[in-house]
């Protein structure tokens, strides 16, 4: 199956690290007969080590260039279903180039995102204070997210299958 009709891929999503993007993008690719892409296994397959030590090693704006690069790259190649890193959509020029593609926004309040990523030391981004830094990027981003998004899918309490069927729904998408 191709991408839509400005070329490119049929779903790209978007939200914060732990929603589940590479779980219902996995699904999703699936149940749409196409392949599945997510830019942050691309940056760790490029750079031959994960992204919380190119954090510690190289910095944020560093990796944030490296993710700006991989966002357009996958965007340009891909037609299948898209999961961008939780913060792409920090970049203007990502977000621009997201607005001729059908993206969705996997949203989830404070209590399901502590839940799903606990205290995990590989997110450099919650290494002190999960609950507290989460909050603050969910205040900095969530706008983001919304502005970028044509639908906006809710995965609290759902399960990897209700929220990709959920996208399907939001898209008016059929499967293969």
């Amino acid at each position: 199956m191709t991408g839509p009709a400005t070329g490119g891929p049929r779903v790209v999503l978007v939200g914060p690290m732990g929603v589940g993007k590479t779980t219902v993008g996995e699904l999703l690719a699936d149940r749409l007969g196409t392949a599945f892409r997510d830019t942050d296994a691309d940056i760790v397959a490029a750079q031959g080590r994960e992204i919380a030590d190119i954090f510690v090693d190289e910095g944020e704006p560093y990796f944030r260039d490296l993710e700006r690069r991989a966002v357009r790259a996958a965007v340009e190649e891909h037609d299948g279903v898209l999961a961008l890193g939780g913060g792409a959509i920090l970049d203007d020029g990502t977000r621009a180039l997201l607005s001729a593609h059908p993206v969705v926004y996997l949203s989830m309040d404070v209590e399901e995102a502590v839940k799903r990523t606990g205290l995990n030391q590989a997110r450099p981004l919650l290494a002190v204070n999960p609950r507290k830094q989460w909050r603050e990027l969910m205040d900095a981003r969530r706008h983001l997210y919304a502005e970028v998004a044509r639908a906006v899918v809710a995965t609290d309490g759902r399960t990897p299958e209700e929220v990709a069927q959920a996208v399907l729904d939001a898209l008016e998408l059929k499967e293969a």
